[in-house]
């Protein structure tokens, strides 16, 4: 009973002090964590690397894999390039492994581990930001520490009771034929499986089978026939998480159980000469330490073989499930609001995309080849962004986050009044045939068409354009003159706007426009100087030129 009391209360300070530490570090890394992932996978290759180091660093797969569903789903990474970043965290994630192997088991640190949770707890429970993040991960590890050590008394006792030729035999064991071991790894890689599936965690499970290893109480084949089952295990997380979730979301949890299933094949093919091979290095290589490089290579090898064929499985997993979601609904991805600044650009980028539409649809009515009406779902498309953000549940961490924050707010608002211009007074129409007239229907054209290259500007970033500055204010050469030319004319059609006034009002009184007349006229040019005043004031706020008042 006491065996048993030590090895749970082991896997559960071992668990919760995982989650306190990777909450910590994630806490520390803040937005480095997407601003490093959207740098990093400008390719798959390097996707995968800089996925296995944060993975590494943060010690959380999941957060890895959330904050790539968010830069798919916002457009700043293709699904190939996520693709790598999940790919690499795989390889990331199995460095606790390590830890549990070169540390974990060799030394007891129970008499270092309780100063250290004390005195993180008092970090997290009385510093600062900074501070209380790294007090939570410093407080975590030394759970894990303590943790490990529970774990190995615990498995000290099993191994009293629970010998290796008690468990299954497995291929590559001295005298063992192939039927015999076949079973005996199929029933091992089950046994795995129902590990990770019960803990949820495959850094504990693999834990578990590093200790009772070091304990003695199953042998170094059987150790490894294990991790390949709590490898397919950690699939079975991501699969329950992707229920009711996003088609990104889904897309990328189906890819990592291909992933887990296809790297868990080529391990049962190659069994039959690992296993041997394992055997042949424990006379200079301890057992523990084998089974930690073998989970790492047991991924690398997986890796190395996907990571080639990259857009191959891309559309394997795009053909397996194809995604019902529009367009809107698929950047607007709950997912993203995990992330801030992720979830504001993602709002960005669609109300650039409203204000391109409504800006070709202005120009073209202005330049005598359209009817002047918008599209029907612009007006929902901005309720859904605004609806969007208002689920945000913490806001940005630094100052220019926060600026990009309100000046894509004040954007969403002048687009909002944009539209409410638009829709009020009917159609689209010159204030007269007059010079004052035509001029005023030129400004506003130059004006919309300048509004609609910024916005287009935006609206075509690809994942590829934002290795220099994956979430930041892209402005271009061309996009600055764009700019520069929309305040001009929008600037300009203010100024002839009220000159218009006082000329059409005077021209009431000689009887050459009836006040009827006048009137319209006027409420016509006042139409265009709000349409392009809103349209101009929504590209800038965009672009992160905006003022602190419009």
């Amino acid at each position: 009973m006491s065996t048993a009391v030590a090895i749970l209360g082991g896997i559960g300070l071992f668990l919760l002090g995982m989650t306190v530490m990777t909450d910590g570090l994630k806490a520390l890394a803040g937005s480095a964590l997407r601003t490093v992932l959207g740098k990093a996978a400008a390719t798959p290759l390097s996707g995968a690397f800089w996925g296995a180091i944060v993975t590494l660093l943060v010690q959380s797969s999941s957060a890895v894999t959330m904050t790539t569903i968010g830069l798919v789903s916002a457009g700043l990474l293709t699904f190939p390039q996520g693709l790598g970043l999940v790919f690499g965290a795989n390889v990331g994630t199995t460095g606790t492994a390590w830890l549990v192997a070169l540390i974990g088991v060799r030394v007891s640190l129970s008499t270092y581990a309780l100063p250290i949770i004390f005195f993180g707890a008092l970090a997290k429970l009385l510093g600062g930001r900074r501070i209380a993040a790294i007090g939570g991960a410093l407080a975590g590890f030394a759970l894990v520490l303590y943790g490990l050590t529970t774990l190995q008394q615990g498995m000290g006792g099993l191994a009293e009771t629970l010998h290796p030729s008690d468990l299954p035999a497995v291929l590559g064991t001295p005298g063992v034929g192939w039927m015999e071991g076949s079973v005996g790894l199929f029933s091992l890689i089950v046994v795995g499986l129902a590990m990770t599936a019960v803990m949820q965690s495959s850094t504990a499970s693999i834990a578990v089978t590093i200790s009772a290893f070091y304990a003695g109480a199953i042998g170094l084949e059987q150790g490894a026939a294990l991790i390949i089952g709590q490898n397919i295990g950690t699939a079975t997380s991501s699969a329950l998480a992707a229920i009711g979730a996003s088609a990104t979301a889904k897309r990328l949890a189906l890819a990592y159980v291909l992933f887990k299933l296809i790297a868990a094949l080529i391990a049962i093919i190659a069994f039959p000469v690992t296993a041997p091979l394992m055997k042949t290095f424990t006379a200079s290589i301890d057992g523990m330490t084998l089974l930690a490089a073998y989970h790492t290579a047991y991924n690398v090898v997986g890796v190395a073989v996907l990571l080639p064929a990259t857009e191959w499985f891309t559309r394997t997993v795009e053909r397996l499930l194809p995604s019902k979601q529009t367009a809107l609904q698929q950047a607007l991805d709950p997912s993203a609001l995990a992330s801030p600044v992720i979830a504001v650009e993602t709002a960005r980028r669609v109300i650039a995309g409203v204000l391109g539409r409504i800006a070709a649809a202005v120009s073209a009515t202005l330049s005598g080849g359209g009817t002047g009406s918008t599209e029907a779902g612009d007006a929902a498309a901005l309720l859904e962004v605004r609806a969007f953000l208002s689920e945000l549940s913490a806001g940005p961490e630094t100052d220019a986050e926060r600026q990009r924050m309100t000046s894509t707010l004040h954007a969403l608002d002048h687009a909002s009044r944009l539209l409410e211009t638009l829709a009020d007074g009917g159609p689209l129409r010159h204030p007269a045939e007059a010079t004052d007239g035509l001029r005023t229907t030129d400004l506003c054209t130059r004006t919309m068409r300048a509004v609609e290259a910024i916005a287009g500007s935006i609206t075509s970033e690809c994942a590829l354009s934002i290795k220099a500055a994956p979430i930041g204010w892209n402005v271009s050469a061309e996009v600055a003159v764009a700019l520069a030319d929309a305040e001009a004319a929008a600037s300009a059609l203010e100024v002839l706007q009220r000159n218009h006034r006082a000329a059409i009002l005077a021209s009431v009184a000689p009887g050459e426009l009836t006040a009827a007349d006048a009137f319209a006229r006027i409420d016509a040019a006042r139409r265009l100087d709000r349409v392009a005043h809103h349209a101009w004031r929504a590209a800038v706020h965009l672009l992160g030129r905006g003022a602190n008042a419009d």
